[in-house]
């Protein structure tokens, strides 16, 4: 009677599932560091993110799809600064219950989102846990010498930018949690593939420098993270509801009262580049958009004072009693 494949162990397991992800600077994961070469005048940019297992991904999500997230949100950070995307290091902490048939869907997934942003991997480190799997990923990018889009450069006068769409995380987590609504069933499988999957942003990030002020990624949801511009900036802003880019998915999903309104604007998870820019960027803006093909929405403006304001149609302020990502 056959059993499982006996575990190839931890230096089995890089030699197998993750050394053919190195690159050249990773020493085909044989050493104890990794080298990186940085052009002259150019700075490297670097982010990191942890995910644990039934906090950040449910412990039934395909391995491929987690460690594609994993990737993919640090990615989204350094597109946020204007960077182009390089390298990346990995810890992973793996309980019992992580075989190495998992362990290689896993790395497939690495290896699917390496060739298609143009990465590869350094090195990083292996150790068990009695649980629960928590992996960290540190990325490294690339970006020309004071070109680096930061947070605290927005201005009174910008308009408030966001790429792409809003709210379709936030529906797709409630979809995994069993509390969306009966009426955005049939959109289920695009809204949990939006809160599995996110997109960065990461052609859009480095053509953003020289435009943009001010920006950052939409992690902990839109009006948070505006926040946190405005915070470090000094200034506040307005966004108007009305604005908020939502898919037609969402807009199909639920009646868009202003209590959805707010949830969509506050979830997270939407990976999708927040920025300010003067007047004077909006045709560039528009021509951008247009040759990338990713939409670009003003949805605001950046004014003296402090804090961020949700007006609806009449510009009365709305109530946000919740203003950030929550977890699984």
């Amino acid at each position: 009677m056959s059993g499982p494949a006996p575990s190839v162990g931890e230096f089995g397991r890089i030699a197998r599932y993750f050394a053919p992800l190195a690159g050249p600077g990773g020493l085909g994961l044989t050493d104890d560091a990794a080298l990186i070469d940085c052009r002259p005048g150019h700075r490297l940019v670097m982010t990191a993110d942890a995910i644990v297992e039934g906090v950040h991904y449910l412990s039934s999500d395909p391995p491929e799809l987690i460690a594609r997230k994993l990737l993919r949100v640090n990615l989204s950070d350094i597109a946020a600064m204007g960077a182009r995307p390089l390298h990346y290091l990995m810890t992973a902490a793996l309980p019992r219950h992580i075989d190495d048939d998992w362990v290689g869907r896993f790395a497939a997934g690495l290896a699917e989102d390496q060739r298609q942003f143009g990465v590869d991997l350094l090195g990083g480190d292996s150790v068990s846990t009695p649980g629960p799997a928590t992996f960290s990923l540190t990325a490294i990018g690339e970006v020309a010498a004071g070109a680096e889009i930061r947070r605290g450069g927005a201005q009174p006068g910008d308009r408030v930018w966001v790429s792409g769409t809003i709210g379709d995380a936030y529906l797709g987590l409630q979809a995994l949690n069993g509390t969306l609504p009966i009426e955005a069933d049939p959109e289920r499988a695009s809204f949990v593939r939006r809160y599995q999957l996110p997109e960065p942003r990461t052609a859009l990030g480095p053509r953003l420098t020289g435009i943009a002020h001010a920006m950052q990624d939409v992690s902990d949801g839109l009006l948070a993270d505006l926040g946190h511009i405005c915070e470090v900036s000094g200034v506040a802003a307005t966004v108007s509801a009305a604005r908020i880019p939502l898919s037609p998915p969402a807009r199909r999903a639920a009646p868009m009262d202003s209590a959805l309104i707010v949830a969509l604007a506050t979830g997270g998870d939407d990976y999708e580049l927040l920025f300010t820019a003067p007047p004077a960027a909006d045709a560039a803006l528009a021509e951008l958009a247009a040759e990338l093909g990713t939409p670009l929405t003003t949805i605001g403006a950046i004014i003296p004072g402090c804090g961020v304001r949700l007006l609806d149609e009449s510009g009365a302020e709305m109530p946000v009693a919740l203003a950030g990502y929550r977890h699984l």
